[in-house]
């Protein structure tokens, strides 16, 4: 017999059945389209044997004057300089803490340090200086001064403790001194409610109190230590499930069994510490009642990263607004941390450096420089020319503001070619240079088309692309237009067994480009999850789109390093840099790859991973033109067509009857292809037919060709 050729265009389609995907791919991973054929995607190696505390939520790569190449890495805990191979803390600093000193207990590594009014919380970093260190304990200032410190618990507002690495040598108490120096807090981990005052209803009703019947401890577990469990004097009066406050922790729980509060969860608001038994317990019914229905919310941590000339600018988001000069302008750059940019704004959404005229632009910002309490976050307001502390504006100067109104709140802002696109939660605004005396014009291009996150946003070529924030692809182009999209319900909808993007972590969605290969790709966090743990990629060149399971937190394309960079996030890991006294996986830590290298994963140690990858295609029939597919077809043999191969692929025939039925791979099968092979033998029988190449060990590549079939109609009977 002949043999058929089978013609599967470029593109994922997944708003049809597999059956009417006929000449469609359908699913995949890892995989990529070039020259319109299928191809694994490159691997990638780790760059830095250590991983970061915290998740991170912006990188940006630059040079200095002198060609030196840098990338800033800011996670939820620190801000990092990647430097030829190596990571450095440039974290900047709050308000240094003085007077404290210290309690320890003869063999225990544990050490209270004590100030009354202190304001940590745990899990917060700071260092020590100005060490005098507890008298004979068996610790020299060195032990305190040459390590980065986390916050372990609380015990009091007036007392929290740390862990050292080796155990005390007596018990002392409030003896030495010395200073602490917190780490700035760029803010929570992931998406969380905000509760307390004005999230609960209007009007309201009782107010129900109670007290704890034993000690409430700092770490995660309840009352005698249960975990779950929270046992109070008398649950009298109190709803079935709902959020109680003891002290200032904010504490939910799910059910009451006698005089336990079931299914609780810790510090949902307010600070995690101990309580002491007899504490007093608060359920709020009225007005300001810590409610879980609440509408307040609270995003993950967030940075902004951008460069004014050689010099770093990192903006916290909702906060303040660091500096930070390389190497070229400070030969001790490297153990120079980040320090605030005087005058600038308190509290911002983001910030953004105009290239062309030299301005600071500083997004959803104070209404009055200093009171964080005026943050307007439609408020816009923009430094003078070649001068980013200078945001008063004056008839010799070009600093000003202006509003804008088209939503409640800006999202996020990327630089075009001679403009820039701000984007609100509705809508798209473009700003461009004018020169004086308005330094700024401003248009609004877009409605109905918001952002659902900071860092959703991308321009290539011309065009703006960004991920909606109730659904969809937008692109503009001088004018705002959706972007089609054959993968749309698997990314965006949530049903059945389909789980699309979490639309309450949408600030975590991360674009990064990948100008190799023409590609724009979204991580984003499913359904459920916490953190970013899919993907979705469009090809700007070519139209089509793909998903994964690539697990990405930032993204920078190949430019300054000759492939992109990129960072993953494990909530399970525990971090290495800095090395901290007294970390927890509470956390987690951050890796940084190098990407387009090689075909697998491979750690500093060069220890390989596969990059399991494969397509699928929908269902075709082969039988001839006008019979619909109610015959059966015998497929006897296919001709394997491989631009590429390294080492071997696995091709997979699966049939079925229906298109309800459930596909079953063909007997003999799956078939292991190489370079050299011809042909494959197969025994498959039925009315549909799909295609699966994929492969499953280290060291294999492959770029699919085309299919080709013997095939001959078999009956119309099963």
């Amino acid at each position: 017999m002949p043999l058929t050729k089978v013609q599967i265009a470029p593109g994922f389609n997944k708003q049809v059945t597999a059956t009417g995907a006929e000449g469609k791919w359908v699913d995949g991973d890892f995989v990529r389209f070039r020259y319109g054929l299928p191809e694994k995607i490159g691997g990638w190696e780790q760059l830095v044997n250590a991983s970061l505390v915290g998740a991170a939520r912006e990188q940006f790569i630059w040079a200095d004057l002198d060609g030196r190449r840098y990338a800033a890495i800011g996670t939820n805990k620190v801000l990092i300089i990647y430097y030829e191979g190596a990571f450095y803390d440039i974290t900047p600093l709050g308000t240094a803490i003085t007077g404290c000193t210290f309690d320890t207990v003869n063999t225990s590594a544990t050490v209270t340090v004590n100030k009354a009014a202190h304001t940590l919380q745990p899990g917060d970093l700071f260092t020590f200086t100005s060490v005098t260190p507890p008298t004979g304990a068996g610790y020299t200032a060195g032990n305190f001064e040459t390590n980065t410190f986390q916050v372990v618990s609380v015990p009091s507002s007036d007392e929290f403790t740390i862990t050292m690495a080796s155990a005390a040598g007596t018990t002392v108490n409030g003896s030495g001194s010395a200073t602490v120096n917190p780490y700035i807090s760029a803010g929570a981990l992931g998406f969380t409610y905000g509760f307390g005052w004005g999230t609960g209803l209007w009007g309201g009703g009782q107010q129900v109190f109670g007290t704890l019947n034993g000690l409430l401890q700092d770490d995660t577990a309840g009352t005698g230590g249960s975990g779950t469990s929270i046992t109070l004097a008398s649950t009298t009066g109190f709803p079935t499930s709902g959020t109680i406050k003891v002290g200032t922790e904010f504490i939910s729980y799910t059910g009451i069994s006698t005089n336990d509060l079931t299914g609780i969860t810790r510090g949902v608001a307010g600070t995690r510490s101990a309580h002491a038994s007899g504490s007093g317990v608060e359920y709020y019914t009225a007005w300001g009642q810590a409610s879980l229905a609440s509408t307040l919310t609270i995003d993950p941590a967030s940075w902004s990263l951008d460069n004014f000339g050689e010099k770093l600018i990192a903006t916290i988001k909702n906060g303040k607004t660091f500096e930070w000069n390389p190497i070229n302008s400070n030969p001790n750059a490297l153990t120079t941390r980040a320090t605030v940019v005087s005058g600038a704004p308190t509290a911002s959404v983001m910030s953004l450096v105009s290239d062309r005229d030299r301005h600071l632009l500083m997004l959803g910002t104070e209404t009055t420089i200093g009171n964080t309490g005026t943050q307007d976050k439609m408020f816009i307001r923009f430094s003078d020319q070649e001068n980013i502390s200078d945001y008063t504006p004056t008839s010799v100067n070009t600093a000003g503001t202006f509003r804008i109104d088209a939503g409640t709140k800006i999202v996020g802002a990327v630089k075009g070619k001679d403009y820039t696109l701000v984007l609100t939660d509705n809508s798209a605004y473009v700003i461009q240079f004018v020169g004086p005396p308005f330094t700024f014009s401003i248009r609004q291009v877009g409605s109905n088309c918001g952002a659902i996150g900071q860092h959703s946003i991308k321009y290539v070529n011309g065009a703006v692309y960004w991920m909606g924030e109730s659904g969809g692809f937008f692109v503009y182009d001088g004018t705002v237009k959706s972007l089609p999209c054959q993968v749309e319900d698997f990314v965006f909808t949530s049903k059945g067994d389909n789980l699309g993007v979490n639309y309450q972590n949408g600030e975590s969605v991360y674009v990064g480009l990948n100008h190799l290969y023409e590609e724009l790709t979204w991580f984003y966090p499913k359904a459920g999850s916490d953190f970013n743990d899919r993907c979705v990629t469009y090809n700007y060149q070519s139209g089509t789109w793909t998903t994964g399971s690539l697990s990405r937190t930032t993204w920078t394309d190949a430019n300054l390093y000759d492939v992109p960079y990129a960072t993953e996030f494990n909530s399970t890991t525990t971090p290495t840099f800095p090395l901290i006294q007294g970390v927890t996986n509470l956390n987690g830590g951050t890796i940084y790859y190098a990407h387009e290298v090689g075909t697998d994963q491979v750690d500093t140690t060069g220890s390989k991973t596969a990059i399991p990858a494969f397509i699928e295609s929908g269902d075709f029939s082969l039988n001839p033109e006008g019979t619909n597919g109610e015959f059966f077809m015998s497929m006897r043999r296919f001709v394997p067509d491989f631009k590429l191969i390294q080492g071997d692929a696995q091709v997979t025939i699966l049939l079925r009857d229906f298109p309800s039925d459930t596909e079953a791979s063909s007997p003999l099968g799956p078939f292991t292809v190489t370079g050299t092979t011809q042909k494959v033998d197969t025994r498959a029988r039925a009315r549909f037919a799909s295609l699966k190449i994929a492969n499953t060990s280290t060291d294999q590549n492959w770029r699919f060709g085309t299919f080709r079939a013997d095939v001959q109609l078999d009956g119309m009977r099963g």
